[in-house]
């Protein structure tokens, strides 16, 4: 769990699960993914609840600084080095302002192409 300090005293406590639901929504939320490593869709994401964020998702934590490797499905025909850096920007950006915590680097790999619209 990384802590953040606020205030003499004081901390902020993120566990590695909501960091990693905070970026598996953030990556999710790109026109492109189809869906995490694992199926898991924003739709299925919002009926199972956070404890299911993490699959597709690991974190790497190192005092206040995090990195973040996703597994991500993709649509067929979306050009996948874009949607690559569009999901590293938003997860960064997402992370940092939501925990406070650097995010030292986003790594995308891409599991499978979901052609099942095509």
């Amino acid at each position: 769990m990384s802590e953040n300090k606020c205030t003499a005293g004081s901390s902020i406590n993120v566990s590695e699960d909501a960091i990693a639901a905070i970026a598996a929504l953030a990556a999710t939320d790109i026109e492109g993914v189809a869906s995490m490593a694992g199926n898991l869709t924003n739709a299925i994401i919002a009926k199972l609840g956070v404890k299911n964020l993490s699959k597709g998702v690991k974190i790497i934590l190192d005092g206040n600084q995090v990195s973040v490797v996703l597994s991500l499905n993709v649509d067929f025909g979306t050009s996948i080095p874009d949607i690559s850096e569009k999901v590293k920007e938003r997860v960064k950006s997402q992370v940092e302002n939501m925990t406070g915590l650097t995010v030292t680097e986003v790594d995308v790999h891409i599991h499978r192409v979901d052609t099942s619209k095509f």
